[in-house]
């Protein structure tokens, strides 16, 4: 039986990225827009596509401070019953 250890998807997902860029670069230069008007859009798009990723990786930090209190709240609730089975067993 084969397995699947997800190595494909992640070159299927480069070969989809760099067909997407490749074909935004042909589409730029068959556009018919001045070079002008094309550098601004092009700028706006940077611009746009950098807020994305900060927001983006201000959720995956808030995310992970999440994860993390969750776990630590866990950890401390599993040493108290620990602590209280322990307790009982000795009573």
């Amino acid at each position: 039986m084969a397995r699947d250890d997800g190595t494909g998807a992640g070159s299927v997902l480069l070969a989809f990225l760099l067909g997407a860029v490749s074909g935004a670069a042909v589409a730029l230069l068959y556009a018919p827009v001045t070079g002008r008007e094309t550098r601004e859009y092009l700028g706006e798009k940077a611009r746009e596509g950098r807020d994305r990723a900060a927001d983006a990786a201000q959720k995956g930090r808030q995310a992970i401070s999440q994860g993390r209190e969750t776990v630590a709240t866990a950890i401390e609730r599993g040493r108290e019953a620990y602590q209280q089975a322990r307790s009982r067993e000795n009573a």
